[in-house]
């Protein structure tokens, strides 16, 4: 049952605000973010924010802008009013805000005092609003900039109220917002307090903007970001990207710290957060997401920023240059980054060690390594990525020698790591195999100290590293089987392998259909050697069913070649010799990428004879 309709009429301009509000204002956090947003267009060198409850009784943001006149506060307060939009072009914008709605909206729906004062005014002046009846300007004590107090949110809409979260909760948002902002604006002083003690504390950052940018980062993110960053700068047909992209082995659960700006605006956009799990698609898991923090700076009519109203969504002009950008400049640091794996491996291998409940022997940092859950320690400096440069020049020392790899010895063959033939084994990175522990973990000795080899996980990025450079050559050589394997999988693994058969034989796999419910493989790639084919072929039906259709036929070869590779490594259990070790190490150090394997687990582990020696209070 439906009731009459009324009279068509103007709905008076409080409900008007108040109905704005429930877009601009949905919570504390929003509020705050238009506040600091608006103190940034200022001009303001440092923003100080004080949250109560939450941020549900009190938010003031205090700045040292340029601050507004009695006219200019009066202004502010009206729908639609701006000074950031002089010559009304929605295609050429500048600043963070626009819209003209914040305040007004704010004010509809709490009570809302702002104190502003200019350069060379001799008074401050104050207005306020409640629930959208304005009393004021009048003049006020400030000493310069603006002050803007925000008490008692939602009161005239009790019933948003009800959607809010625990202060706790509340406080958490409205701090992460401010962390976003300052990542953008390291030259600018944040502080957050909750009225007894410090939330965020961040100095202006000095000297030149990549540095500075690098120590805020760190200051938020964490040490551990910090020291496994890799730097970003790539330029194309006026698009510039820049910022910090942490190393493969550090990563986490969720997304929740990728954090992308365009024109130094926090955005979470689907085509940035795609195109950097692109990117990163050889070197972590699926259920992993990677540290970065990656700055869009392009021409303002490239961009669209006026789609939503928290103005967190963008569009752009040319989606495919913008996503082919990043992921170049990701994919290209990375394989500069050469076998490095983070630094923050060998620390949590030291934590290892230690039982329970004792302290740690060295200092604590901001953070550790997340490769997976639970695992937390402190990095101590990067090690061995130092030298890798060296050894994967051309003509360098790994250069001039050819090692190749020789798995045929029996599994159960004896392995003698005899110091006295491992040569100058000890002058590589990776050092001198010493022993293989449990038939898995290779034991080398380096200059410094040792390292602990994951064999299986580094065997497979180095045949993942040869089937993507022959792959890029060609087809990849396949080697016929001398008795064709025939496979047994239900009807839809079958109908979704022959449906790829021609993209399996770029890369040296021939199958065929065998019926409803099998398959036949007549060949598969030479760099596998001996494999076991119908494990193979139930994997990459598995991964087949849960790969996206849309994906581009290099992003599935790319993974079908990580699933092969998995196949074609010496795996775990299989005895080696000390020529074996070395030769797996040496070509650890020339091959881009090594220091994690194609699921984003490291590969090896790093261990300083300083640190060592701590663990055993030697020092």
């Amino acid at each position: 049952m439906t009731g009459a309709v009324g009279v068509i009429r103007r709905l008076p301009e409080t409900l008007v605000n108040r109905i704005a509000a429930g877009e601009v204002v949905e919570r504390p956090a929003s509020a705050l973010k238009e506040l600091v947003e608006n103190a940034l267009d200022a001009g303001a060198r440092r923003v100080d924010v004080v949250l109560r409850d939450g941020g549900r009784t009190l938010i003031q943001v205090t700045d040292d802008g340029h601050g507004m006149t009695p006219d200019g506060i009066a202004l502010a307060i009206e729908r639609h009013a701006t000074s950031k939009l002089p010559d009304d072009d929605l295609t050429h914008i500048t600043t963070l805000g626009f819209r003209g709605e914040a305040l007004p909206s704010i004010g509809a729906v709490s009570r809302l005092m702002i104190t502003s004062r200019t350069a060379d005014a001799e008074t401050a002046w104050r207005i306020r609003v409640e629930g959208g009846r304005i009393d004021g300007p009048e003049p006020a004590a400030l000493g310069g900039g603006t002050r803007i107090e925000v008490r008692d949110l939602f009161y005239a809409t009790p019933a948003r109220l009800k959607f809010l979260k625990a202060p706790r909760t509340e406080q958490g948002h409205a701090v992460e917002i401010v962390q976003r902002l300052a990542m953008a604006h390291p030259e600018v002083g944040f502080s957050v307090t909750d009225g007894s003690r410090t939330l965020l504390d961040l100095a202006g950052g000095r000297g030149d903007l990549l540095r500075a940018r690098l120590g805020r980062l760190g200051a938020i993110l964490g040490r551990e970001f910090e020291d496994n960053a890799l730097a970003i700068d790539a330029e194309r047909v006026g698009y510039r990207l820049s910022g910090f992209a942490g190393l493969p082995t550090l990563h986490r659960r969720t997304n929740a710290q990728q954090f992308l700006f365009v024109n130094d605006r926090p955005v979470r956009d689907r085509l940035l957060l795609g195109a950097v799990r692109g990117a990163y698609m050889d070197f972590v898991a699926s259920d992993r997401h990677p540290l970065v923090a990656l700055f869009l700076e392009l021409p303002g009519e490239e961009v669209d920023v006026n789609v939503h109203p928290a103005k967190t969504e963008v569009r752009f002009r040319d989606p495919g240059l913008v996503r082919g950008l990043i992921v170049g400049a990701l994919k290209h640091a990375l394989a500069e980054a050469g076998h490095r794996a983070s630094t923050s491996v060998g620390t949590a291998t030291l934590g290892a060690f230690r039982p329970e409940g004792t302290s740690s022997v060295l200092p604590r940092g901001g953070g550790g390594w997340s490769s997976w859950p639970g695992q937390h320690a402190t990095y101590p400096t990067p090690g061995l990525a130092e030298a890798q440069a060296a050894w994967q020049a051309p003509g360098g020392a790994a250069g001039s020698t050819a090692y190749a790899l020789d798995f045929q010895a029996a599994p159960n063959a004896r392995v003698e790591a005899d110091p006295s033939a491992a040569g100058n084994h000890e002058a590589h990175p990776l050092g001198a195999a010493r022993a293989q522990l449990h038939a898995n973990y290779i034991v080398a000795q380096t200059a410094d100290g040792m390292v602990i080899v994951d064999q299986h996980a580094a065997h497979e990025r180095l045949v993942y590293e040869r089937m993507k450079a022959a792959l890029a050559e060609g087809d990849i050589p396949s080697q016929a089987l001398l008795l064709p394997e025939v496979v047994e999988l239900d009807e839809a693994s079958v109908d979704r392998l022959i449906k790829r058969a021609d993209e399996f034989g770029k890369l040296g796999l021939v199958i065929e259909g065998f019926g409803p419910g099998a398959v036949v493989v007549r060949a598969v790639p030479a760099l596998l050697g001996q494999t076991d084919v119908a494990g193979l072929i139930r994997d990459l039906a598995e991964d087949l069913a849960e790969t996206d259709e849309a994906l581009a036929l290099e992003d599935r070869l790319a993974d079908v070649c990580g699933t092969m590779a998995c196949h074609g490594s010496v795996r775990s259990g299989r005895r080696l010799n000390a020529e074996e070790m070395n030769a797996l190490l040496r070509q650890m150090e020339v091959t881009p990428h090594s220091g994690q394997c194609n699921h984003g687990r490291p590969t090896y582990v790093e261990l300083k004879l300083a640190d060592i020696e701590k663990l055993f209070g030697r020092r």
